[in-house]
């Protein structure tokens, strides 16, 4: 009984406040911060008529996809394989460098990526050092430097979750394939990985949780500049709310944002059952 209040007061209450003020025309300040009313859908039909929204929602889709779902995902599994067969020291070196970036606090984190992509940053002074033009990567392309950095900063959470879960593959197993006359990749897709499965559906999930929240990264790396090229949900959320004082309609855009994240759940979820023989 007390851990279904504690659940319902810190998860269940703010999710049920966040529809519920949805339908209001809540302020942070002025009569509406005071006295909100209740306006039905015109949050949701301000939203869904809103030239920014259909742009926000597909750079958010493509923020998750390619930086946690194909970048930490795949370069996480990546490196836990490499570093298997890696000697000894070389993997605790390459493992303290990738881990590094995931325990950084993320205001910290996020100063470290602006300063490598920043017109005068690290970056561009590797790049001259052979010759190449300087390009003002935040500027330019915004997109792909924030999706470049949140894979640079999450990668580490996919490789320790794939590290644990293939040290739970016997190698009996591995060897029986490869005796069989399977290569190193067969053994890889048809014994592995499936071995792995719930891992894998485990992994996608949080870090998809994980990334569809990020906010503090993107907001000091580009702000959701330039002219909203890489205004995510949050971003929007943020300056609908905070910015322009209009409360109702940001938590609006953010039970969407919820949404998409119950969508990506129910879709891991459906992938950690069992199938039936």
């Amino acid at each position: 009984m007390p851990a279904l209040i504690l659940i319902g007061i810190f998860l269940a209450g703010p999710i049920l406040w966040s529809f519920y003020g949805s339908f209001t025309n809540a302020a942070l300040t002025g009569a509406n911060a005071k006295n909100p009313e209740w306006i039905g859908f015109e949050n949701y039909v301000n939203l869904f008529t809103d030239p920014l929204f259909p742009q926000s929602l597909l750079l958010t889709v493509i923020f998750v996809l390619v930086s946690a779902v194909i970048g930490q995902n795949f370069l996480g599994l990546g490196l836990a394989l490499l570093m298997r067969r890696a000697h000894r020291v070389v993997a605790a070196v390459v493992g303290v460098c990738v881990v590094a970036a995931w325990v950084l606090p993320e205001i910290v984190a996020a100063f470290v990526a602006y300063a490598f992509f920043f017109r005068d940053g690290t970056l561009n002074q590797l790049t001259g050092l052979v010759g190449l033009p300087g390009v003002d990567w935040l500027f330019e392309h915004p997109m792909l430097a924030i999706i470049l950095a949140n894979i640079w900063r999450g990668t580490a959470f996919s490789m320790m979750v794939y590290q644990a879960a293939l040290g739970d593959v016997p190698r009996e197993v591995t060897e029986a394939a490869e005796i069989d006359g399977a290569g190193s990749a067969q053994s890889l897709v048809f014994v592995t990985l499936p071995m792995i499965r719930r891992s894998i559906a485990t992994n996608l999930m949080l870090i998809t949780l994980q990334t569809l929240a990020v906010f503090t990264l993107i907001y000091v790396m580009t702000a959701g500049g330039p002219t909203n090229r890489s205004t995510t949900l949050p971003i929007m959320a943020y300056e609908e709310a905070f910015r322009y004082s209009d409360i109702g309609y940001g938590t609006a855009i953010a039970v969407v944002l919820l949404i998409i994240g119950a969508a990506f759940s129910l879709a891991y979820i459906r992938l950690l059952r069992e199938r039936k023989p």
